[in-house]
């Protein structure tokens, strides 16, 4: 979720531009690649931080920050959100690619997944267009031997022009290569000739017209080139910072806003955007080509069968609804005997204090106060949260990692869409069955600000841990109190210890009517 000094007290500082170093030598280094490839990992195994990690999409929306060294420098490491382009379309790819633009960093570490090399390119090949100091970072080898993936680093490293090092990012021995690296592309004269993707002949006459253009005006700001392919595809939210970075308006420009009418003339009715897009994937694809080998060609199969069923038509709803009311009916059930576990014993020492308050002749305002007061209510808090939060979050945790969430998301996308909601509103209500807190922040990785708003406003009514007891209901025009099992543990064994009736139960509890 991104970190802060107060969250960690260590050495995570804000989002943002702002880079905080700890010697004026320090280097920065932004890590960016697709969600869910292991960013966060590799930032925590080389940092010793705890940036969350998750098996879902969008865990990190923002840039935490953090510090490493080798024997010949320290580094400010920077875990930029996950994204999968930087033609930006949400909130989290805009925080990416504006650091890697406008952050000024000494070099970019792109990590991607070793198991679908192919689509991770389309982000080291648009990063390329940027700067040159990249070092991509193939993760999770261990997954692709394992599934029968042989990927010639070398090869791809020749064939990008960049350095490519093989990691497992939760194994730290294997990031010795990559910290080597690090050390060697931020030689200040060192220097590389990173692969540039050729695009339809269209595109590259108009960015032909532009690039000279922009050369004269961004001598100190992002590679001219890759600026003229964000203007012909018009990325308003690039503009917007690149006119805020210049301190003026690009495209008021006389000589920029010509050679912009000249491309477009150039381009005529071809939509920039696909034409870009195509030579991307097509690089991507005529790389992988020649350094990925798939030794086993059904090495995705068991993945496609258990996807088959988990976000199927036939199975995908009912095995979701079965899990989640499994681990629901698990955590307000299954509280109840550990509850009451808890309630006896805590209340046993209530009472052994009870004696010793009496015993020394402490006065009864102090005996109400520190027995009755604190300690019998951090009781009733302790018995009645912990055991559900004990439960949930542990199976909640398995369902992360197993990678299901996601799949959850999936399943739900349509149903919220003709709510005009989003699918990945799923995952934030699943994290609100914890804390409505974690639901509301969670809200940050969706891409629509009104989707956004609508996930914040609905969450709210998501009943955590702390509300899966609903204690008031209205009914005719009486208060009416319904505990959960394991209030309702708690409040048996308390009727029962001090010989209550039901009424003077009610009454000493402040309502009209009583339910057990």
């Amino acid at each position: 979720m991104g970190l802060t000094n107060e969250s960690v007290g260590m050495h995570a500082v804000d989002s943002g531009l702002m880079i905080k170093k700890q010697t004026p030598e320090d280097r920065v280094i932004a890590i960016a690649g697709n969600p869910n490839v292991g960013k966060s990992t590799l930032f925590n195994n080389l940092t010793g931080m705890n940036q969350h990690t998750g098996n879902w999409p969008g865990k990190t929306v923002s840039n935490a920050q953090g510090y490493c060294a080798t024997k010949k420098r320290s580094y400010v490491l920077v875990d930029i959100p996950g994204t999968y382009s930087l033609m930006a379309h949400s909130a989290e790819e805009e925080v990416a690619r504006n650091f890697i633009c406008f952050g000024h960093p000494d070099a970019v570490a792109v990590v991607c997944d070793a198991t679908c090399l192919e689509r991770n390119l389309n982000l080291v090949l648009q990063t390329l267009e940027i700067t040159d100091r990249v070092i991509v970072c193939v993760n999770l080898m261990d997954e692709a031997e394992r599934k029968h993936i042989k990927i010639d680093l070398k090869g791809l490293s020749d064939r990008l022009g960049v350095p490519v090092v093989g990691i497992t990012a939760r194994k730290k021995k294997t990031l010795t290569l990559f910290l080597k690296e690090l050390d060697e592309i931020t030689e200040d004269e060192r220097s590389l000739q990173p692969y540039r993707v050729t695009y339809a002949e269209e595109i590259e006459r108009a960015v032909s017209v532009i690039e000279p253009v922009l050369r004269k005006k961004l001598a100190n700001g992002p590679d001219p080139r890759w600026v003229s392919l964000r203007l012909l595809d018009f990325d308003e939210s690039l503009l917007r910072e690149l006119n805020e970075a210049l301190g003026e308006d690009l495209l008021l420009d006389g000589e920029v806003s010509a050679a912009m009418e000249r491309a477009k003339a150039l381009l005529g009715t071809v939509p920039p955007e696909d034409l870009i897009v195509s030579g991307l994937v097509a690089a991507a694809e005529e790389i992988c080509k020649e350094t990925v080998r798939y030794d086993k060609s059904t090495y995705h199969a068991a993945d496609r069968r258990i996807d088959r069923v988990l976000t199927g038509k036939r199975f995908g709803y009912p095995v979701m609804i079965l899990l989640l009311a499994f681990i629901l009916w698990l955590t307000i059930t299954g509280a109840n005997y550990p509850s009451q576990l808890l309630s006896d014993g805590l209340f046993w020492i209530q009472d052994r204090l009870t004696e010793f308050f009496r015993y020394i002749g402490a006065p009864e305002w102090l005996h109400g106060a520190l027995v009755l007061g604190v300690y019998r209510v951090l009781a009733w808090v302790i018995s009645v949260m912990l055991p559900p939060m004990a439960i949930f979050f542990p199976l909640f945790t398995l369902l992360e990692d197993a990678g299901y969430l996601p799949r959850v998301a999936y399943n739900l996308d349509k149903p919220f869409q003709r709510c005009r909601a989003c699918g990945k509103q799923a995952l934030t209500m699943c994290m609100g069955f914890g804390c409505n807190a974690a639901g509301v922040v969670g809200c940050r990785i969706i891409d629509s600000p009104r989707e956004r708003l609508i996930a914040i406003l609905t969450n709210n009514f998501v009943p955590c841990n702390g509300r899966f007891a609903q204690p008031i209901k209205r009914k005719n025009d009486r208060i009416h109190f319904i505990p959960s099992d394991g209030w309702g543990a708690q409040i048996k064994a308390y009727r029962k210890k001090h010989g209550l009736t039901q009424e003077k139960l009610a009454a000493e509890m402040g309502v009209k009517y009583f339910t057990l």
